[in-house]
């Protein structure tokens, strides 16, 4: 069953080209109900998770008073320690061929780590909560980004990942608004945002538990014993695939130079001095750009290259960089600012799934996704601690010029590394669910 979302060639059926694949302009676009179901699971949980993560750097700097040395722990933390069970997830998906119950482990874990926020108030006590909710999303991502390759067609790929990136910062924009107000009613009021964020959390595990269909992923298990189990014995060879490789290193490099949002957030705070209610807004103008525009950019990664998609997306990133250094600001510079950061977004969290799907062989689907995630997340843990000390040592604006530097350099060695790399549509992904 599909949901129909059909171009406007009126829904006519394909022309197969010469190699019996059809372009992704010419078959009309369906969504899968599944795609449709994790969306929501998604929506509701960033509603949770983004709701905390819009207070986290007022909560760390501000009321707990600790520095901005600290906060980078913390938010490198927050962007790095899913990477410890990345892989080790996205295999367990592919041995069981169940992702669901994979993902479901990790919705689960991150709830149960929002009691903890009720009952922490020191760095040590965050430090370990954060872990524990960044474990689960460790947990829960590549085996949910399987069973969206899986259900989506294959011309449309990015554009389904597109899809469902658009529900799950429904809630990302939703979490840090409920926040704003939150804390406009009731001031000091994080206890109250944590109660919330519990409460979402346990709404997004119970939908994804009785909702969506625990399909057995097409490809990701063989029917019988020895040889399923030869199969999907994990080996390190799997991240040697042509291609994969280099987009690991890519995505690496580009992760080391791509500081966390708090930070930028609490750059223009300083540059500008707005009240501190007015923070979550931030988080929520960044979504909402992202809501926008992670649609119309899945597709257009679809029809012209995911690799340009990709870069272009960092490129909207280092003018963000350059913004928030610059020693004018007011309404809007900071509203520039939250426009490129939601389009680098929108341009490279789904792209680099789908990415990453299409360069990976059939069999290793969730263990190649979680592999780029993983790399992604290590790198981007250690550019959020280095960025804090680098803060604390030469200031905000020449931290930001500094980083910015990094990245103009990273990506032109990446745009060397990815040169060639092919990211058409595969037709091995499946269609249905």
């Amino acid at each position: 069953m599909y949901i129909s979302l059909s171009d406007r060639s009126g829904g006519k059926r394909d022309k197969p080209q010469g190699n019996g694949t059809a372009l992704a302009s010419e078959v009309p676009f369906r969504l899968s109900p599944v795609i449709l179901w994790l969306g929501i699971v998604s929506m509701v949980t960033d509603v949770s998770s983004e709701s905390v993560t819009a207070i986290l750097p007022l909560y760390v700097t501000g009321f707990l008073g600790l520095s901005t040395i600290a906060f980078g722990f913390i938010d490198g933390i927050n962007q790095g320690a899913s990477a410890i069970v990345r892989i080790a997830a996205g295999w367990a998906a592919d041995r069981s061929g169940h992702p669901k119950r994979i993902a479901l482990a990790g919705y689960g874990l991150s709830m149960l780590a929002r009691i903890g926020f009720l009952f922490a108030g020191g760095f040590w006590a965050i430090a370990a909560i954060v872990t524990g909710d960044r474990i689960g999303k460790g947990i829960r991502t590549a085996p949910r980004d399987a069973l969206i390759s899986v259900s989506a067609q294959p011309e449309h790929l990015a554009r389904s990942f597109g899809v469902h990136r658009m529900l799950d910062n429904i809630g990302a924009a939703a979490g840090p608004l409920i926040a704003f107000f939150v804390l406009l009613m009731i001031p000091q009021g994080f206890s109250t945002v944590f109660v919330v964020s519990l409460a979402f959390a346990v709404i997004g595990v119970a939908v994804l538990a009785l909702v969506v269909p625990d399909i057995q992923a097409r490809g990701l298990k063989t029917a019988g014993g020895r040889e399923g189990r030869r199969l999907f014995a994990f080996s390190w060879s799997h991240l040697k695939e042509p291609g994969l490789g280099k987009l690991l290193i890519a995505a690496g490099l580009l992760g080391l130079v791509t500081i966390g949002d708090g930070f930028i957030y609490l750059v223009l705070q300083a540059r500008d001095s707005f009240a501190v209610q007015w923070f979550p807004l931030l988080f929520v103008g960044t979504n909402v750009v992202f809501l926008a525009l992670a649609i119309p950019l899945g597709r257009l990664a679809d029809r012209v290259g995911k690799v340009p998609v990709f870069i272009g997306g960092h490129l909207a990133l280092l003018i963000t960089y350059l913004l928030a250094a610059a020693p004018f600001g007011g309404l809007w510079g900071t509203v520039g600012c939250l426009v490129l950061l939601g389009a680098f977004y929108a341009a490279t969290d789904g792209v680099l799934a789908a990415l990453a799907s299409q360069l990976t062989p059939p069999g290793k689907l969730a263990t190649g996704i979680a592999s780029a995630q993983t790399v992604v997340a290590l790198s981007r843990m250690t550019a959020s601690a280095g960025f804090g000390v680098l803060w604390y040592a030469v200031g905000a604006s020449t931290a930001m010029i500094v980083a910015g530097a990094l990245l103009a350099c990273a990506l032109v060695a990446v745009a060397l590394i990815l040169r060639g790399t092919k990211s058409g549509p595969r037709s091995d992904l499946g269609g249905g669910a």
